[in-house]
């Protein structure tokens, strides 16, 4: 006989909510506690400024953008060297964009035909932060995102409580 699944614990709960945000965002567990650590000295709610440091990840806006499907190929993308931050080639996926940062692929041809094939495949995210021009291959970085533009459903209060045992 199965034995039915018990409910888990708020210890377990909280642990799947923080385990979402690090399996979404691809971060590893001292990333996401640096990211925990950074925030924390900052005023406001903590869990949502966590939440939209993480939005702000370069491989975050290019996938959100519509460079590319998943986050897996923005990152791979990007440590390719793939694509250039104010006119200077970036190879970290962690790198934090800010308002005026423009995000374009790099000027090869064979990388642009590559990007404007997975544009016209695909329909991307309409972001109010972040305008993005498809003839061009540019993005650019208006403001900072809001609490409405996080696009992963997670309880940001019981991630902080979590991470400050």
């Amino acid at each position: 006989m199965h034995v039915r699944g018990r409910r888990p614990s708020n210890y377990g709960m909280a642990l799947m909510e923080k385990q979402k945000i690090k399996h979404y965002y691809g971060l590893g567990e001292r990333q996401l506690r640096r990211y925990f650590d950074a925030v924390g000295r900052k005023s406001g709610n903590t869990g949502e400024l966590l939440l939209l440091m993480c939005e702000r990840r370069l491989d975050n806006v290019v996938r959100r953008v519509g460079f590319t499907k998943t986050r897996p190929q923005a990152r791979q993308g990007i440590t390719h060297g793939h694509f250039r931050v104010n006119g200077v080639k970036v190879t970290k996926p962690s790198y934090q964009l800010r308002p005026g940062d423009i995000v374009e692929v790099r000027g090869r041809e064979n990388l642009k035909n590559l990007y404007r094939g997975v544009i016209a495949n695909a329909s991307p995210d309409a972001l109010d932060w972040v305008t993005f021009d498809s003839e061009n291959l540019k993005a650019t970085v208006l403001g900072l995102p809001g609490a409405s533009d996080i696009s992963l459903p997670v309880d940001a209060n019981s991630v902080v409580e979590f991470l400050s045992r």
